[in-house]
């Protein structure tokens, strides 16, 4: 059994834990045909959608060389629409 500073510890992050995560109780979620899926998903399959619409123009008109390297600019827009989609749908 544990005394002193050891149990004092235990209990002040029991408690603060207990702080933290009261704003875990509800999860922001959509309904699609009997199934919850969290927000965020949408968004960032909207996202890899956006992204890849982005490369088909760009390669098509001419662009894509501006977008290297490819490992970091793709992901980097994925991010961006994905937080962007996120804002417009689900915080206005």
């Amino acid at each position: 059994m544990r005394t002193g500073p050891a149990r004092r510890c235990e209990a002040a992050l029991s408690l603060l834990m207990c702080v933290l995560l009261t704003a875990c109780s509800g999860s922001p979620s959509l309904g699609v045909l009997g199934a919850y899926f969290p927000d965020w998903l949408f968004c960032v399959v909207g996202g890899v959608i956006l992204t890849a619409i982005v490369h088909v123009f760009s390669y098509r008109h001419g662009y894509g060389g501006w977008l290297t390297p490819p490992a970091i600019v793709y992901p980097a827009l994925t991010v961006l629409f994905s937080i962007v989609l996120w804002a417009v749908g689900f915080n206005l």
